[in-house]
């Protein structure tokens, strides 16, 4: 049974920085896709950013890239997200995600496991 938790997030100003950490159990991760995606509200769940555990691969959406990077800890199992230069329309609960590595592109929401979630909240 694979288990995500999530730490960090919180309120920020406009232009500040966050990071979010997604420690993982279960298993080797090494086969593995983590990802982030974030949830505003009235808004349906968006991909943020992923990376293949693997090879390193990343992959953000259009509205983060350049702004945020994800990473990863082998010896931790740890995957993070940092957010840089944050914006009142990136406010929303933030979501960490895994499954088991496949062709498919990064930003695909297939992934098979979650964690409970954490709120960004950017202030003006």
């Amino acid at each position: 049974q694979v288990q995500l938790v999530e730490s960090g997030g919180g309120l920020v100003q406009a232009g500040g920085s966050l990071r979010l950490s997604c420690a993982a159990s279960g298993r080797t991760f090494s086969s593995y896709d983590m990802g982030w995606f974030r949830q505003a509200p009235g808004k349906e769940r968006e991909f943020v950013a992923a990376i293949r555990w693997r090879y390193g691969i990343t992959r953000y959406a259009d509205s983060v890239k350049y702004r945020f990077t994800i990473s990863k800890d082998n010896a931790k199992n740890t995957a993070y997200l940092q957010m840089n230069d944050l914006k009142p329309e990136d406010t929303a609960v933030y979501y960490c995600a895994a499954r088991l590595s496949t062709p498919s592109a990064l930003n695909l929401d297939t992934y098979s496991y979650w964690g409970q979630g954490k709120q960004v909240t950017v202030s003006s």
